[in-house]
């Protein structure tokens, strides 16, 4: 009896380690990284400007790619992923953008100790693929400019809201991710010239 049973278990050792093995499933990451290009605007001021936090909505706020399936039907990709939060991806992007425009001085984010006078909030309301009729990247972001003036009027010097929908080529994640990056590009870049023009006539911060 002892015989058979050891007998047994050979045999099952042996098919088991005939079985092919598999790799651990790991998710693909992607990053969302415009870069402008073109040469600085005119320098409008010699203020800095803080980047301040970019909110983004759920269900965008997490790592996943998000696909939108029909009209109330969205979905999370946990398979594909960002490399980093959308809020630190666009925030990013936002203030590279910005100091390479040369608008103001300088653009600098929530962990700079300096003090700024003027300062730039956005909220990002969309970030995901549509796939219900045609595949489109869509990004949708609201531009909050303040200036600290120890309540004197009203802080805000304007507000800005933006939305593109990009055709994408095909239904892949990466295909998603460059038609978002694409459409985050366009929304900088028209943003930039709205905040050219507010630079050239900006309120008189605190103090001054």
């Amino acid at each position: 009896m002892m015989k058979r049973i050891l007998i047994t278990a050979l045999v099952l050792s042996l098919f088991a380690c005939s079985l092919p093995t598999r790799a651990p499933v790991t998710p693909a990451s992607y990053m969302v990284n415009p870069e402008r290009s073109g040469p600085p605007l005119k320098n409008r001021t010699s203020y800095w400007l803080k980047i301040g936090p970019v909110s983004v909505a759920a269900p965008y706020d997490g790592r996943s790619l998000v696909y939108r399936l029909g009209d109330t039907r969205f979905e999370k990709d946990f398979y594909n992923v960002y490399t980093a939060l959308p809020a630190e991806m666009v925030s990013n992007a936002e203030r590279q953008w910005i100091n390479q425009s040369g608008i103001f001085s300088a653009a600098v984010g929530q962990s700079n100790t300096f003090f700024p006078y003027y300062t730039l909030q956005a909220s990002v309301n969309e970030f995901y693929g549509d796939y219900r009729v045609r595949p489109e990247a869509v990004v949708s972001m609201e531009f909050f400019l303040t200036v600290e003036n120890g309540g004197k009027v009203n802080p805000m010097i304007g507000s800005n809201r933006y939305t593109k929908r990009i055709a994408l080529k095909d239904n892949t994640p990466t295909a998603l991710v460059l038609g978002q990056q694409q459409a985050l590009a366009e929304i900088l870049k028209e943003y930039e010239v709205q905040l050219d023009k507010y630079a050239a006539n900006l309120p008189k911060p605190l103090g001054h």
